[in-house]
């Protein structure tokens, strides 16, 4: 095996483990530039595969999927889902929604945009940390920033905190990655537990 053929074997071993087992079509390989994450993330569930934006489009917007509290005795999940508007710049021309796995629980927010031209670069997630024994619950809301500093909040659930902010991507995001805890049931369910977003450069 020469040394490119290793490389190449080598590049996709480390996107096969850093992708939770999901490999990404060669499309999107080329596409993206670098990951954001956050350190707060549920730990509960799998990795579903990555969903990328078409190829020259941003994320200008999102929505998220949120069951709404159950009351005593119900099981609350919270956050189920995160969609991402693509655009290339207009939200009212040409948008395509992308979705990694969500959550069987709740209904779509509408779409929150970015102001004028801005695409997302950041994000936070708003965690529930474990309660034992209790209603588990992982991840309530999201917030987005976009490339002009504008801050845009889910109309997610409450409970637990914001961690910290991902790093900025230096363009603009272009794809995710949900991790989800399947339904178990009449056990807790928490549904969406963590989230990374891909960033491109054209």
């Amino acid at each position: 095996m020469g040394p490119q053929a290793g490389a190449g074997l080598l590049l996709l071993l480390l996107l096969w483990a850093t992708r939770g087992g999901q490999v990404l079509t060669s499309d999107a390989q080329q596409r993206y530039t670098s990951i954001v994450d956050v350190a707060n993330g549920g730990t509960w569930g799998d990795w579903a595969w990555p969903e990328m934006c078409p190829t020259g489009y941003f994320a200008s917007g999102f929505s998220i999927k949120v069951e709404p509290p159950q009351g005593f005795p119900g099981d609350d999940t919270a956050l189920n889902g995160i969609r991402l508007h693509c655009t290339r710049g207009n939200p009212e021309q040409n948008t395509h929604v992308v979705e990694s796995q969500s959550g069987s629980w709740g209904s779509w927010s509408e779409p929150l945009w970015c102001p004028g031209t801005g695409f997302l670069v950041a994000f936070s997630l708003r965690v529930e940390p474990l309660t034992f024994p209790g209603d588990n619950t992982a991840a309530n809301n999201v917030r987005f920033r976009c490339s002009d500093g504008v801050e845009l909040e889910g109309p997610g659930l409450s409970w637990g905190d914001y961690g910290d902010w991902s790093d900025a991507c230096p363009k603009g995001v272009c794809g995710l990655q949900t991790k989800i805890q399947r339904p178990r049931g009449l056990r807790d369910d928490t549904a969406l537990n963590d989230a990374r977003l891909f960033c491109c450069d054209g």
